[in-house]
């Protein structure tokens, strides 16, 4: 899963990192990773309860997903409600940073063909983009094509609008560290297939160079702690 090679590559660099589950079961896989395991349900914790476990960290990176053998009501409830739920919990305690994971092509309407499930999930993924867009938060969106278990490559095209393509969850993973470091890709939301572009060079060209206003800012440092919601991908294909 995505979050959980975000964690590896996350504690790997020396950052502290949080990853949200819901099922105790899986607290072993997010230590093994480098992290440590929260074990709540963002279907059914309160943004408050949720906010007390943000207070000092950098970012938020919102993973979840109620997975490809859930039914529509579902990602209703995570794709879309837990995504809003954690941005208004990331508000509350203060944490700006936040990268979500969505989906390619879910500003198009879903084909019908492919049934109710699948509509639901597109709907409630584009849904979820909208209301981060409406939030104060500084906010990336990223859109990964097709999902592949495939050893990472380190080779990606990133950009506003991509081919539809696949993508290994490896290069999705090592994309969200790159776009934590990325100030600059702020307010932005990206597509994300296989490409000829090395990771931090893709982030790098699709970052935008700072404001005249924040030209004399300090530079963001790496992140210390980053908390990774559960890693349950819905259907890509």
């Amino acid at each position: 899963q995505i979050a959980l090679r975000l964690t590896a590559l996350l504690t790997g660099r020396g950052d502290v990192v949080t990853g949200v589950v819901r099922n105790p079961d899986h607290r072993g896989d997010v230590e093994a990773a480098g992290g440590t395991a929260l074990v709540r349900d963002l279907e059914t914790v309160d943004a408050t309860d949720l906010a007390e476990h943000l207070v000092g960290a950098d970012a938020v990176v919102f993973a979840a997903g109620a997975g490809p053998t859930s039914g529509a009501p579902r990602k209703d409830t995570v794709d879309r409600a837990a995504s809003v739920l954690l941005a208004d919990a990331a508000a509350l305690a203060g944490v700006q940073r936040y990268v979500q994971v969505s989906a390619i092509n879910v500003d198009e309407e879903p084909d019908a063909s492919r049934g109710d499930v699948w509509v639901a999930y597109v709907h409630a993924k584009r849904a979820a983009d909208e209301a981060l867009r409406a939030t104060s938060l500084d906010w990336t969106i990223l859109r990964p094509g097709r999902l592949t278990d495939d050893p990472g490559v380190g080779q990606v095209l990133l950009a506003p609008s991509v081919p539809y393509g696949s993508i290994t969850r490896d290069d999705v993973a090592a994309v969200l560290a790159a776009l934590l470091d990325a100030p600059g890709t702020i307010g932005q939301t990206l597509e994300l297939v296989e490409g000829d572009d090395d990771v931090l060079a893709a982030v790098a060209a699709i970052a935008l160079p700072p404001s005249r206003d924040d030209a004399g800012d300090e530079p963001v440092s790496p992140q210390d702690t980053a908390a990774a919601g559960p890693g349950e991908e819905g259907p890509r294909d």
